[in-house]
């Protein structure tokens, strides 16, 4: 009798064990369609700041910030470029619209292949302030959109520079800091281009 008594405990505490082991499944399910659904600017960077935390690199946020931060730059510049192409009526807007297309594509790539190397998590999409940005954006055409679109090139470009400057200059990522470094002169002849474009639809 104490032998079966024993072999049914067994038996309990088995399917219990498997029970366990079931529901740990299901959470780790959960947490990988999260982990999907974690393309947005804010989420790439809380993304970060967690996997950060867990290697216990504090000196590594700063330059995490700034990949994600120039990504979602990058997204920005390409899919303004575009409507510049499209919905601009001056023919130098239209042209700085396609170099924009075509450079920030070119370091988007760059830096994507440069995050991939540093485990770090970029935006797939743009953060909600830039998309408004391009919604407001969109619904102007002509000489409206010319005006409105360089005067935003020129203020982001200004931005921008700082950005990879300070990068450039107080980054902790070798490989990062180079990356900034070799797009400041980029980024300020995009601004020179900018404003040579600002300076024929001002009325």
């Amino acid at each position: 009798m104490k032998n079966f008594t024993k072999l049914i405990l067994g038996t309990i505490m088995i399917t219990a064990a498997a029970c366990s082991g079931s529901g740990s499944k299901s959470a780790s399910d959960t947490d990988t369609t999260k982990s999907a659904m974690s393309n947005s600017t804010d989420a790439a960077i809380d993304s970060n700041k967690k996997e950060l935390a867990l290697k216990d690199s504090t000196e590594l946020k700063d330059d995490a910030k700034f990949v994600v931060t120039a990504a979602n730059g990058g997204m920005l510049e390409v899919t303004l470029g575009k409507l510049a192409q499209q919905k601009a009526s001056s023919a130098a807007v239209k042209e700085f619209g396609m170099m924009m297309v075509t450079d920030h594509s070119k370091a988007n790539d760059e830096l994507k292949a440069l995050a991939g190397s540093k485990v770090i998590t970029i935006p797939a999409i743009l953060s909600n302030d830039k998309q408004k940005d391009v919604e407001d954006m969109s619904k102007l055409s002509g000489a409206e959109f010319d005006q409105k679109y360089i005067d935003y090139m020129v203020k982001d470009h200004k931005e921008d520079i700082d950005e990879f400057k300070k990068e450039a200059s107080d980054g902790k990522d070798a490989e990062i800091k180079a990356f900034a470094s070799k797009h400041v002169p980029i980024l300020q002849h995009h601004l020179e281009a900018a404003e040579k474009a600002q300076a024929t639809v001002k009325k």
